[in-house]
């Protein structure tokens, strides 16, 4: 069994069963809740060019080349990344998946200069709420509140000097490599 990250965007054929899932998943778990079109509208609402260096990134976690986890993110501010899109294969959940997705992103938004990440997550997720949670995000809503009363569940997470080392031990060539040159 051989992982490994592979920086792409979002249009790339091999990145089409996380995006058909994800917009199923979207789909069932919100329907036309927020707006007409549902799923569909959101999996929409960025231009992919949102997702590419040097502003943003988008990769997937490739086990013997399939696509079974995948994140992205795109600029929010100058010093801030917006991580969207922090997916995991149905058939591939509980292996912690979810937490690797989000250290490489991490690792990949300091790599391109940015200090903190904003994030939200529906409050019909409540597994992502927990993810966020457990991994050092900050919660800008009441924790003590009904999610679906708050809806779009809203995170910070500064990015700290011990990521930094990550980073700085990093080569100019795998910097390269997760920008697609």
């Amino acid at each position: 069994m051989t992982d490994r990250f592979f920086y792409t965007l979002p249009t790339d054929p091999v990145a089409l069963p996380l995006v058909e899932q994800l917009t199923d998943e979207y789909q069932t778990r919100y329907g036309n809740y927020f707006e007409e079109g549902g799923a569909v509208q959101e999996m929409n609402r960025y231009p992919p060019e949102r997702f590419a260096a040097p502003d943003g990134a988008f990769f997937l976690l490739l086990r013997n080349d399939r696509p079974i986890a995948g994140g992205a993110f795109m600029r929010y501010d100058e010093t801030t990344a917006e991580f969207k899109r922090v997916w995991t294969d149905k058939d591939f959940r509980r292996q912690g998946l979810a937490k690797r997705v989000l250290v490489e992103l991490e690792e990949q938004a300091i790599r391109q200069g940015y200090e903190r990440v904003y994030l939200t997550t529906g409050f019909r997720q409540p597994e992502a709420r927990g993810l966020y949670l457990t991994t050092g995000y900050s919660a800008l809503f009441d924790l003590e509140a009904n999610p679906e009363d708050i809806q779009i569940l809203a995170f910070e997470k500064a990015l700290t000097a011990s990521a930094g080392v990550f980073a700085a031990r990093n080569s100019d060539a795998q910097v390269a490599l997760a920008q697609g040159k």
